[in-house]
């Protein structure tokens, strides 16, 4: 047995005591720092697409909102701000500072506006990528033009706009309320979010009371035989599976055989409530079984049958561990792509989708589409996207840490 009482000894306890200390801190420490880094770096790389650059015309609105030309009406604009440009290629240059979406703008402004018509207006249009890169600082006036993407001429019209005052980066709303597009100046996640939304609810709808019930079942009602053992080791080992798996199971099941609609939010929902349920089921016996036994004997003992002593007893207290396993259940689904990928909500969707059986994506899935563009533009768009996909996830992790403490009950 070892003295305890050995000074030397004592010194190498307390000296191994402080060394893991140290260790244990300096771990943490060092998380911490890389999880700064890797925020601090997404937040510098995608903050500015929350604003975008735009040019103000004087664009005369048509009589007729549907059948007028509004290409040819930002062109003329543009030709009446710079009235010097008349060759051909000076045109072209001068036509590419706005971006190509700048006609729809037009287009649904005259619409929104409809006793306006046949009167000039200054109407704030987007601004093409690279201008938008140039006011923005992520290209140089000094690089060389086939960096910056920009002609000397092109940089004269902008200095020109700047000292107007026609030109001004302005608040993106267009990353909110649009769709996808190949033009990242004028791309959005709307789509995105509504696929998730949707997909997310379908997920809740189907894995919360599914996951709650089969947990009650299982640590409740289910006898100890050697089928019961069986069925919560598979459960356990599916809330390691991989994720892909889950897709490739509703590629097999949903798609091929009840041919269900591909790249809807109603298969994504189903999927992610496949991949969600086993963590629902293991946190939610979890809470069962951590509510002491008194509560279901005191109320078995006062005439309670078993399903009322645990309908009206035991799971009122275990549900806000019911819940907190929801809920990153849940957040964990949210930011899933592979099994998306495999049922096919990588598509290219510009509609915002009205409904579960729409064509939608979905926002992992919608990063994962624009890191592969090669548009500078959507560099930034992914980070942003990154950014709110993060917000996402801490806001549900921050409910489920409120609604613990909250309804938490300690014995």
């Amino acid at each position: 047995m070892t003295d305890t009482r050995n000074p030397a000894h004592l010194r190498e306890r307390h000296r191994s005591e402080k060394i893991f200390r140290f260790a244990g801190l300096g771990a943490i420490t060092l998380a911490i720092a890389f999880l700064g880094t890797l925020l601090v770096s997404i937040t510098l790389s995608g903050y500015s697409a929350f604003q975008q650059t735009r040019i103000q015309l004087d664009i005369t609105l048509p009589a007729d909102p549907e059948s007028a030309s509004y290409q040819d009406l930002v062109k003329q604009a543009l030709r009446a701000t710079f009235p010097d440009v008349s060759q051909r290629r000076s045109k072209k240059e001068l036509y590419a500072l706005v971006s190509t979406g700048a006609a729809y703008e037009v287009h649904q402004f005259a619409r929104a506006n409809p006793a306006r018509a046949g009167t000039e207006l200054e109407i704030w249009l987007t601004a093409s990528d690279n201008v938008d890169m140039l006011i923005k600082g992520k290209v140089l006036v000094d690089d060389e033009a086939a960096v910056r993407r920009l002609s000397d001429r092109q940089i004269s019209w902008i200095e020109q706009l700047t000292t107007a005052n026609r030109l001004e980066k302005q608040f993106n709303s267009n990353f909110f309320s649009n769709g996808d597009s190949r033009e990242p100046e004028v791309s959005g996640i709307a789509a995105a979010l509504a696929g998730s939304f949707f997909s997310l609810i379908i997920c809740l709808i189907l894995a919360f009371p599914l996951g709650v019930m089969a947990a009650i079942y299982l640590e409740e009602f289910a006898p100890k035989t050697w089928l019961t053992s069986l069925i919560e080791v598979n459960i356990n080992n599916l809330a390691a599976v991989p994720s892909i798996v889950f897709g490739l199971l509703g590629l097999a099941i949903f798609l091929n055989l009840f041919e269900l609609p591909r790249s809807a939010p109603l298969v994504g929902g189903m999927v992610l409530a496949l991949m969600t349920m086993p963590t629902i089921i293991i946190t939610g016996r979890a809470s069962l079984k951590a509510v002491p036994p008194s509560i279901r004997e005191a109320a078995l003992a006062i005439g309670a049958s078993k399903v009322h002593s645990v309908f009206h007893h035991v799971l009122p207290l275990a549900m806000p561990g019911v819940l907190t396993g929801t809920i990153i259940g849940m957040a964990r689904a949210i930011g899933e792509t592979a099994p998306l990928l495999m049922i096919g909500m990588v598509a290219f969707i510009v509609d915002v989708p009205k409904g579960i059986l729409d064509p939608a994506t979905a926002l992992p899935v919608q990063v994962f589409l624009w890191a592969d563009s090669p548009e500078r533009a959507f560099e930034e768009r992914t980070a942003a996207t990154i950014i709110i996909l993060l917000v996402f996830l801490m806001a549900m992790n921050l409910v489920a840490v409120i609604l613990r403490r909250k309804f938490e009950t300690r014995w």
